[in-house]
């Protein structure tokens, strides 16, 4: 692989946009703008059409959002939330029509089906996606989006929204027939509803005045508040906060047909739903859908709410059904991004930070400027290539833009596009750590530069704050300054050394105290005895994330046969391919892996993953066609028992489970000697391990 080949460019990306979904799904913390992701997320999508033979199913365009959090409880959902495809500007909106009618022209249906019904066009709110579930017109369940499927629980925390109905009387509600649009009707057995809970402006401004008087961190911007407030262990929190919802659609309905998207909405205001009719349009064209886009953008500084674009839908639930979905997202809707908003400033300093991996990045540090009500003093510039490639240097005026988030995108250098002759030299990365002093190396094949220091106290930090995290050993009040505050004190340097800590150590610390230090011993104690998977999780081996963990516990059963794995038996995996392989199966013999798991287990207990064995564990099944089941819920089967699941065929997929009009994959599956079952031979092979 060399240095500026699509393989190497994709594996960037990858990495990339997978820290970025965590920093922004799981942490409610991104670090770069919604427009400078959308264009990482774009070119690795094209990077990938372009080159199949380098797809793999781990890869972040296969996957929606980001892995739920523990703590909260798992909520696993028969019709998954997917994410919506991105379009910026009225060309792409264009074209996005062009796409829908041209798949349905290719089944046969006229040009004119899609106006015959129109479109739908609704603002897209910057908030947080939740479901909500009823049983019977009662409300019994609320889950985040999570990664699509399963989502976090928070239930309880969604009761305390003052729009979130509790009981939805028989022929709607009062509030609903108040809406001259609303539709009265018996809601149905089960019903799912779809929103996004937000935080109006004036109310984010007034918990963040409260919030700087008692000293403490001020929330971003109001979509970091909502997600925030909703993900809180105690819904007390929740309860303090002014945070609203508006509905935008429905998962299951049972029992109740839907002709058109404009009809369940209505069913949702009659049921009671806050919708947003001023910012909801039904369209006859795209043209009037641009039309809405236009206004909506001019006036967007003026709503109450943070938007970000708006959300076109195809009206038609028939064709909607016919569109059906591609990977990640709904053939038949588009998010249409509003262009992000700008300003000029000046680079006073460019800072580099380093990573868990030692891999350094730089900061350019601004002066503060004010850009949609958010104060804007950094923005990461990623690597020594993009800085060159925007010739940003410190002195300079620059452009940035931030489409929401607090970290933006530096867009160009205004100095270097002015030709000012006064500027000053261009940045280099250091040669030596800026921490520790080691030299510094260029990676081969890729952008980034790395610390060779084993003993960098910012990578002992980063890779310390990654162990104790939730998904990992979960220390409970073990934040960065603690940590911090230990290895500078060198108290701690690797994670076995957290268990030699004591309450009297802990409690002679800066600003602890008693009654935190006696939380943290027991939050150590009960660290100690961890499943597989978040014993190699807290590792941090590189390329292996939190799926990747439990998939190497699934197949493997134990750290001993782990540890023992080559390149090749890794290979066999699945969902494993060569960079994976590669970094597993070098990390545990190298001196610095084999030193740190030792210690660790001299230390820590690992208990055995729940799972189910059945003829599922170890086997990898492909899904094709239609399913009685719905196909989430069959491919969630599958993982329960221990399974994986792979978007496309190939040596590796054991099953190929064939449902009604499976389509050209029956004979590739054939060809490659894939065993095709049916659906119920599918269940009857997973049924023993469910009972």
């Amino acid at each position: 692989m060399t240095r500026g080949s699509p393989e190497s460019r994709i594996k960037e990306l990858r990495h990339l946009i997978r820290h970025h979904n965590e920093r922004y799904y799981r942490e409610d913390a991104p670090e770069i703008s919604d427009a400078e992701y959308d264009a990482l997320f774009r070119e690795l999508e094209r990077l990938e059409e372009a080159h199949p033979g380098l797809f793999d199913p781990e890869s972040p365009t296969q996957r929606v959002g980001a892995e739920p959090v523990e703590a909260f409880g798992t909520v696993v959902r028969e019709l998954p939330m997917l994410s919506l495809q991105n379009a910026f500007g009225e060309d792409e909106l264009g074209a996005f029509d062009t796409r829908v009618k041209r798949f349905l022209k290719g089944r046969g249906f006229p040009v004119s089906a899609v106006t015959a019904s129109g479109y739908v066009a609704e603002v897209k709110i910057d908030g947080l996606a939740v479901e909500l579930t009823y049983e019977r017109g009662r409300f019994v369940r609320g889950a985040t989006r999570g990664d699509g499927i399963r989502g976090e629980d928070v239930t309880g925390n969604l009761r305390t929204i003052r729009d979130v109905p509790l009981e939805i009387p028989r022929k709607g509600t009062a509030a609903g027939r108040r809406s001259p649009l609303a539709i009265r009707k018996d809601p149905p057995r089960t019903l799912d509803v779809r929103g996004e809970v937000y935080m109006d402006r004036r109310d984010l401004e007034k918990m963040n005045r409260g919030r700087e008087r008692r000293g403490e961190s001020v929330f971003a911007n109001p979509r970091n508040a909502a997600a925030g407030s909703v993900r809180q262990l105690d819904p007390r929190v929740t309860a303090s906060r002014r945070l609203s919802l508006w509905v935008y659609g429905t998962g299951r309905v049972e029992g109740l047909s839907l002709a058109t998207h404009w009809e369940e909405l209505g069913l949702l205001a009659g049921w009671g739903f806050r919708v947003n009719w001023e910012g909801t349009c039904l369209c006859r064209d795209i043209g009037e859908v641009i039309d809405f886009y236009r206004s909506l953008e001019a006036g967007k500084d003026s709503l109450p709410f943070e938007v970000d674009g708006i959300v076109v839908k195809v009206n038609d639930r028939n064709l909607q059904r016919e569109l059906g979905e591609i990977s990640r997202s709904p053939r038949w809707a588009v998010a249409a991004k509003f262009s992000p908003d700008r300003a000029e400033t000046s680079v006073t300093d460019i800072v580099v930070s380093v990573g868990r991996m030692g891999t350094l990045t730089p900061v350019a540090i601004l002066s503060p400027v004010n850009v949609r009500g958010v104060t804007v003093r950094r923005a990461t510039l990623h690597n020594q290539d993009l800085v060159e490639e925007k010739d940003i240097r410190v002195g300079d005026r620059v452009m940035i833009q931030r489409a929401g988030d607090v970290i933006p995108e530096v867009v160009e250098s205004i100095s270097a596009r002015q030709g000012d002759p006064g500027r000053r030299e261009p940045f280099r990365m250091p040669e030596t750590c800026p921490v520790c002093s080691s030299p510094v190396e260029r990676v081969p094949g890729e952008s980034a530069h790395r610390c060779t220091g084993r003993g960098c106290s910012a990578k002992r930090k980063e890779s310390l704050r990654h162990f104790v995290s939730k998904d990992a050993f979960d220390i409970e009040g073990m934040g960065t300054k603690i940590l911090s505050v230990l290895v500078d004190g060198g108290l701690v340097s690797e994670p076995a050394d957290l268990y030699a800590l004591d309450r009297a150590t802990l409690a002679g610390l800066e600003r602890l105290g008693d009654k935190s230090a006696d939380n943290l011993v027991r939050a150590i104690e009960r660290s100690r005895t961890p499943t597989l998977s978040r014993f190699v999780y807290g590792l941090g081996i590189p390329h292996v994330g939190r799926h990747l963990s439990e998939v190497l516990a699934r197949h493997f059963g134990s750290i001993d046969a782990i540890r023992a794995a080559t390149p090749e038996t890794l290979l066999e995996i699945h969902e494993i391919g060569p960079e994976v392989a590669e970094s597993v199966s070098s990390f545990f013999p190298s001196d610095e892996g084999r030193r740190i798991v030792d210690r660790l287990l001299r230390e820590v207990t690992i208990r055995p993953e729940q799972r189910r064995e059945g003829k599922v564990s170890g086997k990898t099944f492909v899904f094709t066609g239609t399913l009685d089941t719905p196909r989430a819920k069959a491919q969630e089967i599958v993982r329960r028992q221990g399974g994986a699941v792979a978007a496309g065929l190939s040596r590796k997929v054991h099953f190929l489970v064939a449902g009604e009009n499976p389509g050209s994959k029956i004979e590739k599956a054939r060809e490659l000697g894939i065993p095709v079952i049916s659906e119920k031979e599918f269940r009857e092979m997973t049924e023993e391990a469910e009972t």
